[in-house]
């Protein structure tokens, strides 16, 4: 895929795809599968593989070959594939690039070197450096909460100029510059922004993203892609009324605290919502985080009855899931 194609093709919902693992903690192919084939039944226009709700960092060189081998055998062709390249050290990031150059994905995603502090202008040269070692499109990706340093709009402009990034994945939580850099960047279409935010998604529609990367969408695809819809006609009504229902539907993530992390309770309720589904089998998380435990799941199968996503009479839970 030319950088031209990509960024045409680059739109819509494309959800941060979770990793569902084995009881051993190895990723587990059919449930992947089954989870990707649910996302493009519900008609997302590209996926997002090997990111924070993936759960990457905790995941060897092998077990994201491995990811990356099943989605792309699974999707063959019909949207486009993101993969993150995400480590501390350029190197690293450039050695999972090449794995991801030869799986056959369509375009990476970065974030800023993180652990070792790093300035702006490393920051650059570090896109630098992987832009000129493995021919795909990047996609920026700033999420200064986990990395400890924000990708700033002036670095970012930067980057644009000198051909080395396609677009930018927002979940800064920095709504104001959000708007701000698509204002700034108004007169360059190509450059594609998304919100990672999953409660901001119909406001970051009106101001200019040209998408959404959330991980809820996860559990309710089509809901994302009916807001994205929405949007796209300027129905702003309907957008906000499926924007406050996927606000309720988003407090699955909150049912895991304060006996597991934030990240862990977040990532915890998609894949428990997606159990219940019956879209995977298990819903382990990778060490140390702990998976939701059966009073935590009951939480999240009630959300997701209250918002017609599980039938009426209750399902019948396992115990020690």
């Amino acid at each position: 895929m030319t950088q031209p194609d990509f960024s045409q093709r680059l739109h819509g919902i494309i959800p941060p795809v979770v990793t569902p693992l084995k009881p051993d903690f190895t990723v587990d192919e059919s449930a992947l599968r089954r989870v990707i084939r649910h996302l493009l039944d519900s008609g997302v226009h590209g996926l997002f593989l090997l990111g924070s709700t993936s759960e990457v960092v905790f995941m060897d060189a092998p077990a994201r070959r491995e990811v990356l081998r099943i989605a792309v055998d699974e999707v063959a062709g019909r949207v486009p594939l993101l993969a993150g390249v995400i480590d501390p050290t350029t190197d690293r990031v450039i050695a999972h690039a090449r794995d991801a150059l030869a799986a056959g994905v369509d375009g990476l995603v970065v974030t800023a070197p993180f652990y070792t502090r790093t300035s702006q202008a490393e920051i650059a040269e570090h896109f630098r450096a992987i832009r000129v070692a493995v021919d795909l499109p990047i996609m920026a990706y700033d999420i200064p909460v986990c990395v400890n340093v924000k990708l700033e709009r002036s670095t970012l402009k930067q980057l644009r100029r000198e051909g080395l990034i396609e677009g930018l994945k927002d979940s800064s939580g920095d709504d104001t510059n959000f708007r701000l850099l698509a204002r700034e960047c108004a007169e360059d279409p190509d450059f594609r922004l998304f919100t990672g935010s999953e409660l901001m998604v119909d406001t970051a529609f009106l101001v200019g993203a040209h998408g959404c990367v959330p991980g809820l969408g996860n559990v309710d695809p089509a809901a994302y892609v009916a807001l994205y819809d929405a949007a796209m006609r300027e129905d702003w009504t309907e957008a906000r009324r499926l924007q406050e229902r996927l606000i309720r539907v988003f407090n699955i993530v909150f049912q895991g605290t304060p006996r597991t992390s934030a990240g862990a309770s977040g990532v915890g309720g998609f894949k428990t919502a997606l159990k219940l589904l019956g879209i995977i089998e298990h819903h382990h998380m990778h060490r140390p985080n702990l998976p939701l435990n059966d009073e935590e799941t009951v939480r999240v199968a009630e959300i997701l009855r209250a918002e017609g996503l599980l039938p009426a009479q209750e399902r019948k839970l396992v115990p020690g899931v």
